[in-house]
């Protein structure tokens, strides 16, 4: 399984060689969760030239969402919010990206594996096809149940979440989603879900007990994690790309709070030298810096 990762940033990861079978072209990566068990991977993608795949079926359920640049899958075009999902065993066609394109790269159940292949496969079920979106042509959707709402000035209640579902899977409830929270926007009970979530920001900014989100970082939590209290960034919110295993069920809990008791044997306030810095939010990336001084665009 992979683990629980909160949070990272990208800019802190190392490049590693594409893991591209059949393909022309330079490509690397960078890994923001691998499962070592079974190759599952999410991953930030850089084409360094341009580059191309014949068509063909992947060894695992493979999703492309375009960061920047130009994707052509077949004879869809693809510019930034493109996205694209192929089941395994569903034929992707022919692919092409630009030079300096960058895309988010999700890798299901399976490994880098690829045969090529110029027809149709059967799925495992009838409605496993390849799904192919421009999020930026769809609106989006408010949250108006089971999300906390935001008041106008008039004192009006008006949604402070919205979505625009890329993909879920009617079998398993698998979905792939982009989720914006409004400035401001709060949620305040620690929730945890049956299922895993993972998230990598995209714009603006958010605030929870594990840390700061900012473009470029990203979180894998297996289920049953507890998180929040969450606040989305004054003026600007925040917007993510989200997937989970299955349909996302909060789990809240309230007056949440950690205590830890016990006598000091040699360590203390007189050996100064042995008493941990008190930080100001848990720091999970060396690029985090004094978030003081941060502001988001």
């Amino acid at each position: 399984m992979r683990p629980h990762v909160e949070i990272i940033d990208q800019a802190d990861l190392i490049w590693h060689p594409g893991e591209f079978p059949l393909a022309e072209g330079a490509a690397v990566q960078k890994h923001l969760a691998y499962d070592e068990e079974d190759g599952s991977l999410s991953a930030v993608v850089r084409f360094d030239t341009d580059w191309s795949r014949c068509g063909g079926i992947h060894h695992a359920d493979t999703e492309w969402f375009v960061l920047s640049g130009q994707v052509t899958i077949g004879s869809e075009v693809l510019t930034e919010g493109g996205y694209w999902m192929a089941p395994k065993g569903v034929v992707t066609p022919a692919i092409t990206a630009t030079k300096g394109t960058e895309i988010l790269l999700f890798r299901e159940y399976g490994d880098w594996g690829f045969e090529p292949a110029d027809a149709d496969r059967p799925g495992l079920r009838e409605d496993q096809v390849l799904v192919i979106v421009r999020s930026a042509e769809m609106e989006w959707l408010p949250v108006e149940i089971g999300s906390p709402m935001r008041f106008d000035l008039g004192g009006t209640p008006v949604p402070g979440l919205f979505i625009k579902m890329l993909h879920r899977d009617s079998e398993t409830g698998f979905y792939t989603r982009l989720i914006k929270a409004a400035g401001g926007w709060q949620e305040h009970p620690l929730a945890h879900h049956p299922v895993y979530e993972e998230a990598y920001c995209l714009e603006g900014g958010f605030e929870y007990n594990f840390g700061t989100m900012w473009p470029g970082t990203y979180f894998f939590r297996p289920a049953l994690v507890r998180h929040g209290s969450f606040t989305a960034a004054e003026g600007v919110g925040c917007t993510w790309i989200v997937r989970c295993d299955g349909d996302l069920v909060d789990w809240y809990t309230e007056n949440a709070s950690i205590e830890m008791h016990g006598t000091a044997t040699n360590w203390g306030p007189e050996l100064p030298h042995t008493i941990a810095p008190v930080l100001p939010q848990p720091v999970r990336s060396r690029s985090i810096g004094d978030m003081a001084d941060r502001t988001f665009q």
